[in-house]
Order: C-alpha cells, then sequence, then structure tokens
C-alpha cells in the first residue's frame, strides 16, 4: 500500500479539498453554521489564516496559511472534521458509526505568487463552474465576498458567461 505523504512547511500556505463520504450528502451546505463553528473552534486552540474558501453541498476547498512556526495542518483538519460529525450527531442529523468525510484529503503546497493567485480564482469560480451559480458573487458560501469588499476583486468578476478561469 502506498503511504500519503504530506508536505509540512513552516509558516506553509497551502490548498486542501475535503471530501464527503457520500458525494450525494448536502451535509456542508445544509448545516454550514456547523461547520463554521467547528473551524471557528479549532482556529482558535490552533491559528491559520484563511485565505480563500468555498463550500459544496459535499465538499470544501480552502486556502491557509499557517503561522509561522506552523506546521500541523493534519492535526487542524482531523479536528474540525470530529467536531462538525459531533455536531451532526449531536443533533440527530448523522446517526451512523461511522464518518460523514472521505479518511484522506487532498492538500498541495503553494510555491509562489502565480500559483496562489490562480487558485484563489479557481476557488472563486468554482461554483459558476459546476452550475451552482450563474455569477461568482451569487454564491453564498465562499470567501468572494471578503475579496470584493477588501477591494482584492471587482464585484461583478468572472460575471459567469462563458469565462475560462480556472482551467490552465
Amino acid at each position: 500500500m502506498v503511504q500519503c505523504r504530506r508536505n509540512f512547511v513552516p509558516g506553509g500556505t497551502y490548498f486542501f479539498t475535503l471530501t464527503l463520504a457520500d458525494r450525494w450528502q448536502t451535509l456542508l451546505t445544509d448545516h454550514v453554521d456547523a461547520l463554521r463553528a467547528a473551524m471557528r473552534h479549532v482556529r482558535g486552540l490552533h491559528p491559520w489564516a484563511t485565505d480563500a474558501i468555498v463550500v459544496w453541498p459535499e465538499h470544501l476547498l480552502m486556502m491557509w496559511t499557517l503561522p509561522e512556526n506552523g506546521t500541523n495542518y493534519a492535526q487542524r483538519i482531523r479536528m474540525i472534521k470530529a467536531l462538525f460529525t459531533t455536531e451532526l450527531r449531536n443533533t440527530g442529523v448523522w446517526t451512523r458509526d461511522d464518518s460523514p468525510w472521505q479518511a484522506r484529503y487532498w492538500e498541495h503546497t503553494f510555491r509562489d505568487d502565480l500559483d496562489f493567485e490562480r487558485h484563489v480564482e479557481y476557488i472563486h469560480f468554482n461554483p459558476v463552474k459546476h452550475r451552482y451559480a450563474k455569477a461568482v458573487a451569487d454564491w453564498p458560501h465562499s470567501s468572494f465576498q471578503r475579496y470584493v469588499r477588501d477591494g482584492l476583486i471587482a464585484p461583478n468578476w468572472a460575471g459567469g458567461e462563458d469565462v475560462d478561469i480556472g482551467e490552465r
């Protein structure tokens, strides 16, 4: 069996894809407040900066920058998954013994600014690409609005009509 090798860089910036085991579930958007609470709780214990994020019904894409001496993103992700699952169990939403999450997740370490910028575009455009929204600004579970508020992206960026973003 192939061992999963993670790249741990102190203060590194990473892209993650976390996915539910059942891709037909809509737990993440149906219970986005529980997901946000889990992330807020873990970030209070083990800080990071969320550079970009989009939450879909069955998976989420995130970009994080860890503190200068921080390397253990795996612990943070484990804790988020566990807290979210516990909340689903406590509210009776998830009654099974197994986890709603896939065991593994995708991780990519950024090496330069262009790589970072392309992933931000990919994250923000993803709901349009997969027809969850007609325009990037229409998807409520995204960091896009924060980017607009901070003046980093125009409100009508990639309006959703025949735009080729993130597929380079």
